[in-house]
Formats: C-alpha cells, sequence, structure tokens
C-alpha cells in the first residue's frame, strides 16, 4: 500500500551550520498577545457544515510564556491552557532545526528530498473529514491572534472550537488544533502534502489524530486540523519551574513507555518509517498526561530491500542526532533509538540536550552524562532536582542503562525500539505492583 511522508510541523526549511549557529532557546520566542475576550453579541453566527458547525468559544485560553520563564501570572491552570510553545514544534522547528550535506554543514545549494508518494492519489486520503476554509477561519474568530498556539516559517498552529452532531448524544463540543501553512511556501504545500499523506495511513493511540485537512482556492489556503492536546508538551512541562508542572517519576516513565511504543509501531510497519525528529516538544499530552508523538514533518521511509540505511540529506535538531547521521549522512531505523536516549536522559536529568547557558563542558547533556549514566552513585547527583528525591531508586539506574545503550554510537548496537518498549513496560508493571503493596 502506497503511503506518503508527512508530518505535523512545517520544519525542513534550510537552515545554519550546526557547528557555528547559536542553538535557538524556545522560551525566547514570544507568545501571541491575549485579545479581549469576544463579545457574543457581535461575534458572527455560524452557517452549519453538513457535519460540524461553529460553536462560539466564550473563553478562549491564554497563551503562555515560554516554558522556560513563566510567572505566577501567566497561566494558572494547566487544565485550561496550553503553552504556546508546546504546539511551536508543530508550526515549526525552524528555528532550532538544521540542515546539511554529509559533514554536517550546508555545502553548496541544498537539493529538496523526493516525494516519493502522491499525497492524493490514494482512497485512504480521499476519506479523510475535509473542512471548508469557511469553517476553520469561524472555528478560530479568523485566526484571531489570541488563538494562536504557535508561529513558525512556515505556518502557524490555532486553537479551534467545532462543535460535533451527534445521531445519539446530540451536539458535542470539539477542541481542535489547526496548523495553517504559508501558501507562498513551497515547503509548505510540500510539507503539508506529506503531512496529510502520512498521517492519514498511521493508527496508535500514542500517535496525535488527524481530524483532518483542508485545501482552497488552488493551493492559497492550505491547512490541517487535528485533536487538541490539552496539556501541551513534554518540553512545556520538563522544562519550566513552575511547581505545577513537574512530573512524579511514574507519569514519567509512563511518556517514556508511550512514545517507545510509538515509535516502536513506526519501525515494525510493512515498510519501516523513520521519525528522524524525535525530541521532547514533539511529545504533546492529552488531559490525562497520555503521550502522543506529533510532528512527521522531517519523517521518511526506511529501506524496504533488506537494507539497513537510507542515504539522504541530514536534518534533525542539534543535539539528538546520532553520529552516524549527523557525519555521514546515513539514516538508520536505530538514528530513532539514539535521538529517544537523549531524551531519556532529560527526563532523567530535567536538563535540555543543548544549553549554552551551562559550563562549556556540560552544555552538551549527551557528552556530559555519559559517563555518569552507568554510575548509580554519581546518577543521583543528576536526577532533577525537582523529584526532591521521590523516585524510584532501582528503576532510575535501569532507565539510566537503557538510555545509555539507545545512545551507543554504533547503531547496530543499540536496541531496537520494541526492546526499549518491553523494557520501559516492565518497569511500569513493576511500579503498579509496588503501589498496590502500598
Amino acid at each position: 500500500m502506497g503511503i506518503c511522508c508527512s508530518c505535523i510541523s512545517c520544519n525542513s526549511a534550510a537552515g545554519p551550520d550546526p557547528a557555528t549557529a547559536p542553538a535557538t532557546d524556545p522560551a525566547t520566542v514570544p507568545a501571541a498577545t491575549p485579545a479581549p475576550d469576544p463579545d457574543p453579541a457581535t461575534v458572527p453566527a455560524a452557517t452549519p457544515a453538513p457535519e460540524l458547525a461553529l460553536d462560539p468559544f466564550p473563553d478562549p485560553d491564554i497563551v503562555p510564556t515560554s516554558p522556560g520563564n513563566l510567572t505566577e501570572g501567566d497561566v494558572s491552570s494547566m487544565a485550561n491552557n496550553v503553552s504556546g510553545n508546546s504546539w511551536f514544534s508543530i508550526a515549526t522547528t525552524n528555528v532550532t532545526t538544521w540542515m546539511s550535506q554529509a559533514k554536517g554543514t550546508i555545502r553548496g545549494k541544498f537539493v529538496p528530498e523526493e516525494v516519493e508518494f502522491s499525497a492524493f492519489q490514494d482512497k485512504i486520503v480521499s476519506e479523510l473529514r475535509v473542512f471548508t476554509f469557511k469553517e476553520l477561519k469561524e472555528a478560530t474568530f479568523n485566526f484571531r491572534s489570541d488563538m494562536l498556539l504557535g508561529k513558525g516559517g512556515f505556518g502557524s498552529v490555532y486553537k479551534g472550537l467545532l462543535y460535533q452532531k451527534l445521531p445519539i448524544e446530540g451536539i458535542r463540543k470539539l477542541r481542535i488544533a489547526v496548523k495553517k501553512l504559508d501558501s507562498n511556501s513551497k515547503q509548505g504545500l510540500r510539507q503539508w502534502q506529506t503531512e496529510v499523506g502520512f498521517l492519514a495511513r498511521v493508527s496508535h493511540p500514542n500517535i496525535v489524530k488527524l481530524l483532518g485537512y483542508c485545501q482552497a482556492e488552488g493551493d492559497k489556503e492550505l491547512l490541517i486540523v487535528y485533536e487538541f492536546m490539552e496539556k501541551g508538551s513534554l518540553n512545556y512541562h520538563l522544562f519550566g519551574k513552575r511547581s505545577d508542572r513537574i512530573l512524579p517519576w511514574e507519569t514519567r516513565v509512563k511518556i517514556a513507555t508511550g512514545m517507545a511504543q510509538a515509535l516502536s509501531y513506526l519501525h515494525t510497519m510493512e515498510r519501516p518509517v523513520i521519525f528522524r525528529d524525535f525530541k521532547t516538544s514533539n511529545i504533546l499530552l492529552n488531559e490525562s498526561y497520555i503521550p502522543k508523538l506529533s510532528d512527521f514533518g522531517l519523517a521518511k521511509w526506511g529501506p524496504n530491500d533488506g537494507s539497513q540505511c537510507v542515504p539522504g540529506n541530514v536534518l534533525g535538531t542539534r543535539g539528538y542526532v546520532g553520529p552516524e547521521y549527523k557525519t555521514g549522512g546515513t539514516l538508520y531505523v536505530k538514528s530513532d533509538v539514539y535521538s529517544f536516549g537523549v531524551v531519556l536522559v532529560e527526563m532523567l536529568t530535567g536538563l535540555r540536550a543543548i544549553d549554552k547557558n551551562r559550563s562549556p563542558e556540560k552544555q552538551n547533556l549527551r557528552e556530559w552524562t555519559l559517563p555518569i549514566l552507568s554510575d548509580r552513585t554519581k546518577l543521583r547527583h543528576i536526577m532533577d532536582p525537582r523529584l526532591r528525591g521521590k523516585y524510584a531508586t532501582k528503576q532510575a539506574p535501569e532507565v539510566a542503562m537503557l538510555a545509555l545503550r539507545c545512545l551507543n554510537p554504533v547503531p547496530m548496537f543499540r536496541p531496537s525500539m520494541k526492546e526499549v518498549a518491553d523494557t520501559l513496560e516492565g518497569l511500569n508493571l513493576h511500579t503498579s505492583h509496588q503501589n498496590e503493596d502500598i
């Protein structure tokens, strides 16, 4: 069955040389300025669509400031608010994503990777919900600034609200996330096709759900509609300073398990899918903190001829890219495993993969912590201090050793994502039994 790579972001514009370009901290991305709540008397009534129609959004959520600099007045309740950065990566990872040729630097003209399949010649895609531009315009209050969740180089993501007419239940409110791509960008069109084509063909409880799309006025209006993830991104929770965003140890293990299962699903499809940009900002959480993988903008088909790797332009985010890909331009399914290992270390320490505010020897988290992960005594000194020692002292070293295996510089010596998922699932079961004993 033919399928097409796709993404939940707009993030494959050529970026700077990773060796010289400063890492952009998402905390510096300005949040949208909230507009006054709409006056119901002045909001134009929506024209009902055959199945979905607009319901007024009387209380738009506040878009918080960047995750690293939240103050007490920024967000009062995570239950009703989502970080602008939570969806910033969905709009684009253009700022922190770099792309290069074999040596990790841009040499000459960047050659776009081939679009392997047409996104709109497949029955599966044709069966998706096709929204009208008017529906999505009304759902987002004409893409009003206070509905903005994130903005990037190739598009913006907005919060929206529709109501769905159900045969028995009646009318159900449906929160959505709407990505509006830059119609003037050829890359925006390509990524829109890629994303719709890809997400239409994958289905897993730990992958964000595609609800539909919109293509209006030729290719001038390109939009994608997703399920709304109430708790924002793992990045928002993990690197923030507010106490209401501290993730307990058990929640971290469950999030890691869900993400391992999502990657395992992609890697074991009839033709493997390499996600290629696994990081905390691409992990979204619903109201129950169930994680879902998002942003397939850099996803690529793996080999289908029995080989283990595929060539291609080097794309990814600094700090997460495996050495075999960064320096040689060779992409393996297990390149995702390396990125997963980096995220595991971030979840253990509460520190970013790359942070130039740290001392030089500690700026690269992987390089700094590599000798420590296998030492149980030293490990406790780098554990996230916000956990305040409230973590399973026997589990943490196991997770650290798993991360160490994932970070092996040689792809063939890394575990498969199924092995990783099975290991983490075992830790989850052990935690459940411990809680029952208590």
